[in-house]
Formats: structure tokens, sequence, C-alpha cells
């Protein structure tokens, strides 16, 4: 082989050898954008992912509770959804609003009364109406409608994180998103298969125009709530919310249901059915704020897909439901979603930041992102090591790629 064949030979494979090195570095670039560059089992499925997992089951078993309490009082033509939130916020009254006012200085509801009342009284309005409105619905459409349109929380709890809590998704995000959509259509697929009562159909237009505000005004409240507990404190929020409850559902109660509360007939089981009612509530108020601050509302509300399902399993031994293999199939597309979207975390955008820097990150950061794609998965998780003696700190070292040894 002469001198000029392996000088082409040479070339050739330096070209190759670059180009190979391109398209790492680009493929690696489109995994950090999407949110896939954690694709090592052990740094997707860890003890948090678990745990956030089991937290918000919990808080899916509560609203079955609350589900099925309700179930029961209507069987006992007991109609008095605002009777029913009173006894909840009137519990959050007692408990953290007392706190409240035993605290002192700054975190005394006094000078949180004079500073920030009518945002906490705008967030009780959102609350109490989001409860109400989604209970009055069942008298005017179909129970399919509201299982589906419910789920209209979910969009505009992402679009009102992205404007207001500056919150940033990747694209796994919004395919997690669609995919617990996907299990929750399953589970409206089997309720339909079953021949499941439906409900009233007496108003079907109002009725879902009833369920989308619901949802508006819920997503409202969770963004604010989001809000609170992470910047400020979940005791602050859950005790304002008591006050403010309290008062706008006894207004309302006063003014709404004072002859369906009247007519009520009152024996144990009744009271029992109000009492398990306004516990679970109870329960999924001040154990919520602590999911919200440890993940996001819009991943909690993605967790409380399955409440439905747990509300159709009890159903099945207890009001005789028809069984479907949909809903397990349901259930564990709903898991998969929202697993996928808790496994990659959310960003929030800089203030100040414009939308051309949100959506183009700043070369700065480019580039370091660049430098641990080159140097792979490993350099990835390997820790910064600082140096004791000269204080200066290393960072993983980079892959020599032609370009550098060519300089």
């Amino acid at each position: 082989m002469t001198e000029e064949e392996k000088e082409k030979v040479y070339y050739d494979l330096a070209l190759s050898d670059m180009e190979g090195h391109e398209d790492e570095r680009l493929c690696g670039k489109w995994r950090v954008a999407c949110g896939l560059y954690n694709y090592n089992l052990r740094d997707v499925f860890t003890w948090r992912l678990l745990k956030t997992l089991l937290m918000g089951q919990v808080c899916s078993l509560l609203i079955c509770g609350t589900a099925v309490s309700c179930q029961y009082l209507a069987d006992a033509k007991v109609e008095t959804p605002m009777l029913q939130s009173f006894l909840n916020y009137a519990m959050l009254l007692l408990v953290y609003t007392t706190i409240l006012c035993t605290r002192k200085g700054d975190r005394n509801i006094l000078h949180i009364l004079k500073t920030k009342w009518w945002k906490y009284f705008l967030m009780g309005v959102a609350d109490v109406e989001a409860n109400y409105t989604v209970v009055k619905a069942y008298q005017y459409t179909t129970l399919t409608s509201i299982q589906l349109l419910d789920c209209f929380v979910i969009p505009v709890l992402m679009v009102l994180s992205w404007f207001f809590l500056k919150t940033r998704f990747r694209p796994v995000h919004f395919v997690s998103v669609g995919v617990c959509l996907l299990g929750v259509g399953a589970m409206v697929g089997a309720d339909i298969l079953a021949g499941r009562d439906q409900g009233s159909t007496s108003s079907v237009v109002l009725g879902d125009g009833l369920v989308l505000l619901s949802a508006v005004l819920y997503a409202i409240s969770n963004v604010c709530q989001e809000q609170t507990v992470k910047n400020l404190s979940r005791i602050e929020f859950l005790g304002m919310m008591g006050l403010f409850g309290t008062l706008i559902s006894g207004v309302q109660l006063a003014v709404l249901e004072t002859h369906a509360v009247a007519a009520i007939t009152w024996d144990f089981h009744t009271s029992l059915w109000f009492a398990v009612y306004a516990l679970c509530m109870y329960s999924l108020y001040s154990f919520m704020p602590v999911v919200v601050k440890m993940t996001s509302a819009t991943a909690v509300n993605l967790s409380l897909l399955t409440a439905d399902l747990f509300s159709l399993f009890c159903g099945l031994f207890l009001f005789h439901y028809s069984f479907s293999t949909l809903y397990i199939i349901s259930f564990v597309v709903i898991m998969v979603g929202f697993v996928m979207f808790n496994a990659v975390p959310t960003y929030t955008a800089l203030p100040g930041s414009g939308s051309n820097e949100e959506e183009n990150p700043p070369e700065e950061e480019e580039s370091s992102s660049n430098r641990l794609l080159s140097a792979g998965p490993e350099a990835q998780r390997e820790p910064e090591r600082r140096d004791t003696k000269r204080g200066e700190t290393q960072r993983p070292s980079e892959t020599p790629t032609l370009e550098t040894l060519c300089e």
C-alpha cells in the first residue's frame, strides 16, 4: 500500500470518527432536552419516587372514602353538598386556624389578615365553589361526561403553572399526561361496556359546563396551594382555608340548603356517613399539601386519577358493580404515566428571563450539557471533586475527540 493510499484510509477513518461523535452529541442533546438522559433504572425508580407514588395513592383512597360516603348519603335521599363541605372547613378552622391564632409576629393570623386577606379570600371562593359545582353537575349530566371533563383540570394546571409558577415542562411530561388520560379513557370505556348507571341527563350542556368550571376553579386553588406551601407554610394555607372556607360555605349553606338540612332524618347511619365524609375530607386537605410540596400540583392531580378506580373497586363489593378487565388495565396505564411524569424533574425559569431564553437555554448552559454528554453517562453521575490544597473545583474529565487532538 502506497503512502497516498495510507493517508486516504487515515482520512476516511478520522472523518467517520468525527461524524460518529457529532451524531452522539446531537442525540445526547435531544435526550437532555426531552429529559431522558437518566436512562438508568436505578436513577428512575428511587425511594423518593416510591414514596411520592404511595402518598399520591393515599390521597386517592381518601377521595374514594368521600365518594363511597356520598353514595350512601344519596341512597338515604340526603343531598346537602354544602353542609358536607362546611363540616370539613369547620374542622380545618378548629385545628389550623387555632394554631395560627397562637403564633406571634409575622406568622400570627392578625398580621396575615392585614396583608393578604384578599388573596386567601379568593382562594377560598375558588375552592368552595369548585367542590359545589362538581357535585351539582351530577344532577344534570352523565357520569361519563364528569369523569372525562374533570380531567380538564390537568391541562389548566399546566398552563397556570407555566405562567404563574414559572414551571417548565419537558416533552416527556406532556407524553406522560397523555398516557394518564388514555388510562382514564379505558376506565370510562369499561363503565360503558359494563352498563353502569350514568345518572341524570336532564341538561347535559349545563352539567358539562359546571364540570369544566369546577376543573378551572380546582386548578386555580391547587396552583395557589402549591405557591403557598412551597414559599410560606402548610399551616398558614390550611388555617386561612379553614377560616374563609367556613365563612363562605356557611353563608352559602344558609342561603341554599336550609330546607334540605331540615328534611334530613338523623339516625346512626346518616350521622356515621357524614362523619366518614368529613374525616376523609379533613385528612385529604391536611395530607395533600405535604405531597404537593414534595412534587407539584400537576403530579398530585395525575395520581388522583386513580380515585375513581378505587371507588369502582369498592363498588364491586358494596354496590354490586360489574367487573371489567379494563379497570385493571386503566389502573396500570395511569400508574405508568404517573411514574413517567415524576421520573423526570421539571425546572423553574429564572426571574427576568425572556421567552427566548426559556425556549433556548443560554449558551453557557448548553456547553455544559455537551461536556457531560461527551463524557458519557458515568461522568453525568460523577460528583464534583474539590482540591482541598488549592481550593479548586475539578469537573469530570472529557473524552478527547479528534478536534482536541488536532489542536
